[in-house]
């Protein structure tokens, strides 16, 4: 590969020039320019783009930690960021944190000592003494999905509220009264948040949510599996699951199938987080679904924004009822015809 030097002894020239032209600097004649990018050319020299960061105190590259590389919900968020990253001129590394807050911390530490020009994080819980220095200490920074109270950054997440609403006042139309849910870590925004809302929109219906139909799930399937047989294990069983997150719900699927019940007839299931498998289940998954992509986009925005001098902002944006068949619902009613048509519509 082709060196500054190499280029500058094509041009008969200085490397100092080479550089002068790369930069565009106005010193450099009209010939000399025309001579130095003529050798540039013939050599197919590119220029080291880590050398460049250090004299203009930019890298054009964002970091992205997201929480769990395996759950198609994160998957579709990065995919998202990188393309608007990309046609904004920015590049993306990308950190997996497993659900783990000490992974977390290693990928934020690694990308702020590669000279990242902003961070986009989904924290995996919200004690992270290291992003709060990193926010005082004036890291441009966005959390997408889920945030850290009290740390002063914008928050590009949904709001699963009304869509929480929206499923509870359908749950009750079909004639359930026994409603138990799989709740995400209460360390995460989003696992407090969603129990609260679940438990809210029941007092509406004069429901109770009582210790024994609240379990303690982690976001991950295994979770949803062990909950899931604790729920069918009580002498009252619910009537519906709703599992705050789609791989929680998967693991509660495994672990109805497992004793050899069925979905609906036996206990109904609802997810949190829609995902493209859930056409395809039998039956298909009844789930809130949230704006993936356009949360990843108005995240890299919003970060870009704060990186380039202006002022970002936070952006709420609504989730949505899908219903499908996997409660109760009866094919070819009005609710899981308008779900079969948005199935179709979304990408």
């Amino acid at each position: 590969m082709a060196s500054i030097k190499d280029v500058a002894a094509e041009a008969g020239v200085s490397a100092a020039t080479v550089s002068r032209v790369l930069n565009e600097h106005p010193s450099v004649s009209a010939e000399t320019r025309a001579r130095v990018l003529a050798a540039v050319e013939a050599l197919g020299y590119r220029p080291n783009a880590v050398a460049r960061s250090l004299r203009t105190d930019q890298t054009r590259t964002l970091g992205l930690v997201i929480s769990d590389v395996l759950n198609p919900y994160f998957t579709e968020l990065a995919r998202s960021v990188e393309e608007e990253a990309r046609a904004l001129g920015y590049s993306v590394i990308i950190g997996n944190a497993d659900e783990r807050p000490d992974l977390q911390d290693h990928h934020v530490r690694t990308l702020l000592d590669r000279r990242i020009d902003g961070l986009l994080v989904s924290p995996t819980d919200g004690g992270s003494p290291l992003m709060l220095d990193a926010a005082r200490a004036g890291t441009p920074m966005v959390f997408v999905d889920r945030w850290i109270p009290g740390v002063d950054v914008p928050v590009v997440r949904a709001d699963g509220r009304g869509a929480v609403r929206d499923l509870v006042a359908h749950l009750y139309g079909l004639g359930h009264r026994r409603l138990a849910i799989i709740a995400g870590p209460a360390a995460t925004t989003t696992g407090s948040e969603r129990v609260a809302a679940f438990r809210e929109a029941l007092a509406e219906y004069g429901l109770p949510l009582p210790a024994t139909y609240i379990g303690q799930g982690d976001f991950q399937a295994e979770s949803g599996r062990r909950v899931t047989e604790g729920f069918l294990d009580l002498p009252e069983p619910p009537e519906v699951v709703f599992a705050a997150d789609n791989l929680m719900a998967l693991g509660a699927l495994d672990a109805v199938r497992a004793r050899g019940l069925r979905v609906p007839q036996d206990i109904g299931l609802a997810a949190f987080d829609d995902i493209p498998w859930f056409v395809h289940t039998d039956p298909p998954v009844t789930a809130i679904a949230q704006p993936t992509g356009e949360l990843g986009r108005a995240a890299v925005r919003a970060l870009v924004d704060r990186i380039e001098g202006r002022a970002p902002r936070s952006v709420t944006l609504p989730a949505r009822l899908v219903v499908r068949r996997s409660c109760g619902e009866t094919p070819g009613t009005p609710e899981a015809s308008e779900a079969s048509e948005n199935d179709r519509s979304t990408p």
